[in-house]
């Protein structure tokens, strides 16, 4: 936690539409890099003279659906796209594939500054106006059609009553799963393939998190079929790839010397996406609040832009 963090903005039950399923080699739930650029939008949107910042996010997910479809039944899933006019003669336009899903999420957002401008006489929920802001904003690319009124939680100074603002604000988010970082199995599960192997890629490890595997068991005497069986991915919980962040490729330009950006006033990299492994967790299983709050942390220098998450997993000993 960021030691000047004051309070908590709650978005409660945000339901988008047609939000960016596709992240970097990964499909099914947006990246988490659009949740923290949704936080980034909205604080440019919000008076400068409050002096506000909203330092993060947690991302919880309550109900989600993927614009996909299976052909037939063996078949892959393909995405249902939207059918394009034809050309003028008369074949079909290429088209770059487009991943849509529908979502509901409840976002938390650390601040620091001062909000009470924004107050008459309500104590908790934030007015209107801050809601009809959220409403005007994207998410993901998606269209944000409703939410529950914004609320505003002060962090409590004791320590017992943290505690216990962190345990009542935990439930509050049930039923719902919270998205958490997992590089830890991730290097775990790297380590343990260089022991029986010479040197894996860290790309061998990450598909095993992120790849369906069956394995053909030897068949039983007096049949003569292999029996398949689905290998589990290392570790327990419900694992998923991830793609968290950016990587530098090549020097920093100035602005304006590389043609075609989109901004010519901000100096230019180019990046490709990196990934990790992150896992959906019941938010009652965190010890506290910041362990679901994804931050940035960049690195300019050595060219690393990450989104980071801080969870670490409590042992039951």
């Amino acid at each position: 936690m960021i030691n000047d963090e004051q309070g908590l903005l709650i978005l409660r039950r945000i339901r988008v539409e047609n939000a960016n399923a596709v992240a970097g080699l990964t499909w099914g739930f947006p990246a988490v890099s659009a949740f923290l650029g949704f936080t980034h939008a909205l604080s440019r949107k919000l008076p400068p003279e409050l002096g506000l910042k909203l330092t993060g996010c947690g991302i919880v997910c309550h109900e989600h659906e993927a614009q996909a479809y299976q052909p037939k039944s063996w078949s892959d899933y393909v995405f249902s796209l939207s059918r394009n006019p034809l050309t003028k003669t008369g074949e079909t336009a290429s088209f770059i594939e487009e991943g849509r899903m529908r979502m509901t999420v409840s976002l938390l957002i650390p601040f620091t500054g001062n909000l009470d401008s924004l107050y008459a006489d309500e104590k908790e929920a934030l007015p209107e106006t801050f809601k009809n802001l959220v409403l005007s904003q994207r998410l993901a690319g998606g269209t944000i059609l409703d939410l529950k009124k914004p609320e505003r939680k002060m962090f409590p100074e004791n320590w017992e009553e943290r505690q216990k603002f962190n345990r009542e604000q935990l439930r509050q988010l049930l039923p719902g799963f919270a998205l958490v970082q997992r590089a830890d199995l991730l290097a775990e599960h790297l380590s343990e393939l260089r022991k029986e192997t010479p040197e894996p890629e860290p790309m061998d490890a990450w598909l095993d998190f992120a790849a369906l595997k069956h394995k053909a068991e030897q068949p039983e005497e007096g049949k003569e079929k292999a029996e398949w069986r689905y290998v589990p991915k290392p570790g327990g919980g419900w694992l998923v790839p991830l793609t968290v962040g950016y990587r530098g490729i090549s020097e920093l330009h100035e602005p304006g010397r590389v043609a075609r950006v989109r901004d010519a006033q901000t100096p230019f990299r180019f990046a490709e996406a990196v990934y990790s492994v992150g896992e959906w967790l019941s938010p009652h299983r965190a010890e506290k609040l910041d362990d679901l709050i994804w931050r940035y942390e960049t690195e300019p220098e050595s060219g690393w832009y990450l989104c980071q998450n801080g969870y670490k997993e409590v042992s039951n000993d």
